[in-house]
């Protein structure tokens, strides 16, 4: 069918929608992480708040016996240490818990920060797509969702529940010490259980989370090939293109350079590579060539090689200007480049003898 979004999204694609704040996360993995988050910094921290909670209580009962009638600065005051008594107890808790969400977040949405989620929209205030997006496959799954989740608590809830009713009579005559021991073990218990219902829904919605985004995403055949005629048209993209090409070429060039025979340069602005094997070649071939920067780059690549190297300016700029790489060297540059090849294998003949 004309127009089906069958083929995957391409990178610009994704990279658009991103900045656009379209990204894929699932929010019921943030919640089961803060869950268990919470859950253990609760246990670790039940020492602690206990300890608020007695100085705060044993602090007041010091205050009643002294305070003769109840006013409204004696209110305010109490009313203070209260609030001070939660935030110390609960601050701990709630930095770690805020610091989790960031990060979950940002794992999923790679840290994302775009301004276009600020801009507004007037279709969000349509009551039209509102019902639309009511009535959406993503709606009933959510809905569904949330039916599986209370369903599932209120289950386990109920067992547990269950499970305790006929141990009542049992706990009437043991201590309260003991009694409380036990309701906490059988509290953890539920906690727990709910916590792995969490997290199995927090799979399934991941998968359809990642499913769902990956959908929605997805472009016709159509708009993959103006995608690709828009690229091609792009300056930047070209540019980016061209400068890719050129480093690619200048690589190139430069690993050919320690195969050179000699190296001819202009002190510091020209530089060009000769290669010669009389067996194959008609002339000399030039390998590289550069000026300025990439002159230096050569000479040094040749030093590097102990590859021979001559300072003859006229010819290092005539064989720049003339002559394309791997060209042979111009007619008219002949007798110049030969005197350099006799040049470099009178030299390596000295060697020979040396050695």
């Amino acid at each position: 069918m004309a127009g089906e979004k069958t083929e995957k999204a391409t990178a610009k694609k994704i990279k658009d929608e991103r900045k656009k704040g379209n990204v894929f996360q699932s929010k019921d993995v943030v919640s089961v992480v803060i869950l268990f988050v919470g859950f253990f910094l609760i246990i670790q921290l039940v020492p602690f708040i206990y300890l608020q909670v007695k100085n705060f209580f044993f602090a007041q009962l010091d205050k009643i016996v002294d305070t003769q009638t109840l006013t409204v600065t004696s209110c305010n005051q109490m009313f203070r240490e209260v609030a001070e008594t939660f935030f110390i107890s609960a601050l701990p808790i709630m930095l770690i818990i805020a610091f989790c969400i960031i990060i979950m977040i940002g794992v999923q949405t790679g840290f994302l920060v775009s301004g276009e989620l600020l801009k507004p929209k007037f279709n969000k205030i349509n009551p039209f797509t509102g019902i639309k997006r009511m009535f959406s496959l993503r709606s009933l799954v959510e809905l569904v969702k949330s039916i599986i989740k209370v369903t599932l608590i209120l289950v386990a809830i109920y067992t547990t529940i269950k499970s305790l009713i006929p141990l009542a009579p049992d706990m009437m005559t043991t201590e309260l010490a003991e009694n409380v021991s036990f309701m906490m073990n059988e509290t953890m218990s539920m906690v727990k259980t709910i916590c792995m219902i969490f997290v199995a829904v927090a799979i399934f919605d991941f998968v359809y989370q990642m499913y769902d985004y990956n959908k929605k995403l997805k472009m016709d055949k159509q708009e993959i090939k103006d995608e690709y005629k828009q690229m091609e048209g792009d300056p930047h993209v070209k540019g980016e293109r061209r400068n890719k090409q050129r480093e690619m070429s200048m690589n190139r060039m430069m690993a050919e350079v320690p195969g050179a025979d000699v190296i001819v340069r202009n002190p510091t602005h020209y530089a060009v590579a000769l290669k010669y094997d009389m067996d194959k070649d008609v002339a000399p071939i030039i390998v590289a060539k550069g000026k300025d920067y990439i002159a230096l780059r050569i000479v040094d690549i040749g030093e590097k090689n102990k590859i021979p190297i001559q300072e003859n300016r006229p010819l290092a700029r005539g064989l720049y200007e003339i002559a394309e790489i791997n060209d042979y060297v111009p007619a008219e540059l002949y007798k110049a480049v030969a005197e350099l090849m006799a040049w470099v294998y009178s030299n390596k003949k000295k060697d020979k003898i040396i050695s």
